[in-house]
């Protein structure tokens, strides 16, 4: 009985910390989200801060809409998220199996030179010199190919495939099935939760993407959303470039911040029992 009344108290902490942890977690989204549905009037009459709207208006988001910014940096922000998205699967897929066959010549060597990037990078300057040496300055593949390979991703995916039993490969080999065949037609199939997990990393980093813009583009119809979204929530602090007074300056700026992040939040439900499971599976080993 003892044990039994020590274990009911315990669950109630625990579950009693999770929502407590939960309400902190959606907060922060549903203020933001308040006020960009509630008329500016409105949030002013209630010094800015509002968590229950009680009228609901689209006109911030019309207006944010109504910009031609916005639809620009959305088309530029959607390329780079669904084409190096794309791109970093197929490369990380190409450089993690041939690392996962232990009888690879010079096996240890490159996994050394693959996390030796991890800990030392080349640094600002010398990525910059590349990337304008390449021709890439002012292209979208500025914002996609320097950071097209993320080590830590490599490594899940090569454990991942170190785990599939070995006699399947065996056994296609046997039937004559190439090292691309059985990479396509047996270790893919079977890989799919760790890729569902890395390819939620790499589009969200994808989607997310600013410092490469702001580094490598000068060009303004090249700016990714997140690049848009900084300039209206700074547009406040810089009187003399701010929105016109009339229009609603901050549900402005929160309902940019929503038209940002909204996407990845509807896409991670669908992927969310993948993440559990790809990270479970493809966990590095010590």
């Amino acid at each position: 009985m003892v044990n039994r009344g020590s274990e009911r108290y315990f669950d109630i902490l625990i579950y009693s910390l999770l929502i407590f942890v939960g309400i902190i977690s959606v907060f922060p989204l549903l203020y933001v989200l308040s006020v960009s549905l509630t008329p500016y009037s409105e949030v002013l009459r209630n010094g800015g801060f509002v968590v229950l709207p009680r009228k609901l208006t689209l006109d911030a988001y019309r207006i944010l809409f109504g910009m031609e910014t916005i639809p620009r940096a959305f088309g530029v922000t959607i390329f780079v998220a669904s084409v190096g998205t794309f791109l970093n699967l197929v490369l990380t897929v190409l450089l993690a199996f041939p690392l996962s066959r232990r009888k690879l010549m010079g096996r240890s060597l490159f996994i050394f030179m693959i996390v030796f990037t991890m800990m030392f990078g080349g640094g600002l300057i010398p990525t910059y010199l590349v990337v304008q040496k390449t021709g890439l300055l002012n292209t979208v593949w500025a914002m996609i190919i320097p950071g097209a390979i993320s080590t830590f991703n490599v490594l899940v995916v090569k454990t991942f495939f170190e785990n599939l039993p070995e006699e399947l490969y065996e056994s296609a080999r046997m039937d004559g099935a190439g090292e691309f065949t059985v990479l396509s037609r047996l270790a893919l199939p079977l890989s799919l939760p760790v890729l569902m997990t890395v390819g939620l990393f790499y589009l969200v980093g994808n989607w997310n993407v600013f410092f490469s813009a702001v580094f490598y583009i000068t060009d303004p119809k090249l700016n990714p959303l997140q690049v848009i979204v900084r300039g209206l929530l700074m547009a406040a602090d810089r009187p003399e470039t701010s929105v016109d007074v009339t229009l609603p300056t901050t549900t402005l700026q929160m309902a940019s911040v929503i038209a940002a992040c909204l996407p990845v939040i509807v896409v991670y439900p669908f992927v969310q029992k993948h993440l559990t499971k790809g990270m479970l599976i493809g966990a590095l080993k010590g």
